[in-house]
């Protein structure tokens, strides 16, 4: 294609390329990738990624806008035309190109990706990549990573900037972790990288470049609280005032709502958060919406959510079942409070999408009487459920019983 060819549609069909670069620039490149940036008419990507191009670029480029445009919008707007996006190594590993597969169809785009930062900084530390966990901090908190501190486990994270090494060890610190180990990873495979190893609980801020990537030998001290795999977290992780899902209802409740990969919670009534942090607990993908009418509970929430790992916990402060409308479809629904006001729980029935769960929980009388008509009406599974635990009687100790739990579960035709 000549250059008084580059504004022509592309005859094959496949009008979009996704080029990822590494620090190494055009000399990391192969003929092809190197081929697809000199015909396109336009050009994608970072004012880094463009300027490492910059000799193989004959179109016009375009430097991604602040706030991104997660829709796209220029580039789609080019479609049928020769475009060439620019993306940092793996544009499929946590990059553009996962953004883009959202909106343009695979058979339109061709890809030629570059080793990834964690490939990179696996190769650099002898690091198994395929046993250790990996996470992109980028545009989030660093609270995401609670869930993965484990003693002897290896992590790596992409940061959002020269600050998130010392986050990654205020956080480490502050949850008892602060003898692990560190390694700040800056600009892999071009000629400023930098590898430099810290202390956790000694880290010293430094000038760090903010293309790094933060590689964590996990230690845990005495005082290191790590959050188990299994559900039915301890009440005292939770910030409450009592309305809270104790933990072994919590675990029946949770077992009963069956999470899967994907899916979105409703936490109706939500009180600690509890049951809608552990739903998110279970995997990354997770989503869930706690609605709390009273605004010290919805605060306790977020705190919360934070600080057990899970921060993009979406809290709605309202009522049910005014502050359920406008929410995305459910794919389950746990109620545990507030389900005896009219229209709750036949606006939570509608809501749910066909197959989703609904876990209902009733402790006082008139939410049991909800219960059974529904249960009636509906069918579905009544249990009873009743826990006591072991508490002093004078000198002696003897069974101290929690108020019984009624609970309907329904799964929606």
């Amino acid at each position: 294609m000549s250059s008084n060819d580059l504004t022509q549609p592309v005859s094959t069909g496949k009008w979009l390329a996704i080029v990822g670069i590494g620090e190494d620039g055009l000399a990391g490149l192969g003929e092809t990738a190197r081929q697809r940036i000199a015909e396109a008419a336009h050009i994608f990507g970072g004012r880094r990624h463009i300027e490492l191009a910059r000799e193989a670029i004959r179109g016009t480029p375009h430097a991604w806008p602040s706030p991104f445009d997660t829709e796209m919008t220029a580039v789609r707007a080019l479609r049928g035309k020769p475009v060439c996006v620019l993306a940092s190594g793996d544009p499929f590993c946590y990059g553009v190109g996962v953004t883009l597969a959202k909106f343009i169809p695979m058979d339109e785009m061709e890809a030629f990706p570059a080793p990834s930062a964690f490939s990179l900084a696996a190769a650099r530390l002898g690091w198994a990549l395929q046993d250790t966990a990996t996470i992109s901090l980028h545009g989030h908190s660093v609270a995401r990573l609670r869930p993965l501190l484990h003693k002897g486990s290896r992590i790596m994270a992409l940061t959002s900037g020269a600050e998130g090494p010392g986050e990654i060890a205020g956080l480490l610190n502050a949850c008892g972790f602060g003898a692990s180990r560190m390694a700040v990873l800056e600009n892999l495979g071009g000629e400023r990288e930098r590898i430099a190893w810290h202390v956790a609980g000694r880290f010293e801020p430094e000038a760090t470049d903010p293309l790094n990537v933060v590689a964590i030998e996990v230690e845990a001290g005495e005082d290191a609280r790590a959050l188990p795999l299994a559900t039915g977290l301890d009440d005292e992780l939770f910030d409450h005032d009592g309305q809270i899902t104790k933990r072994e209802i919590r675990t029946l409740s949770l077992s009963a709502l069956a999470p899967r990969p994907g899916r979105l919670l409703w936490d109706v009534g939500a009180g600690s958060g509890s049951v809608a942090i552990e739903w998110m607990l279970r995997h990354p993908s997770m989503r869930a919406v706690a609605i709390e009418a009273d605004h010290a509970r919805a605060e306790r929430i977020r705190f919360n959510a934070e600080q057990l790992g899970v921060p993009d916990l979406t809290v709605v402060e309202g009522m049910a079942p005014q502050a359920l409308a406008g929410q995305a479809p459910p794919d389950a629904v746990f109620l545990g409070g507030g389900g005896s006001r009219p229209g709750v729980i036949e606006t939570i029935i509608d809501a749910l999408k066909p197959g989703g769960r609904l876990v209902a929980n009733a402790v006082t009388l008139e939410m049991e009487a909800v219960l059974l008509k529904q249960h009636a009406d509906c069918g579905g599974e009544m249990t009873r459920l009743s826990v006591a635990r072991a508490a002093p009687i004078g000198g002696l100790n003897g069974w101290q019983p929690a108020r019984p739990i009624t609970q309907w579960v329904w799964q929606k035709p």
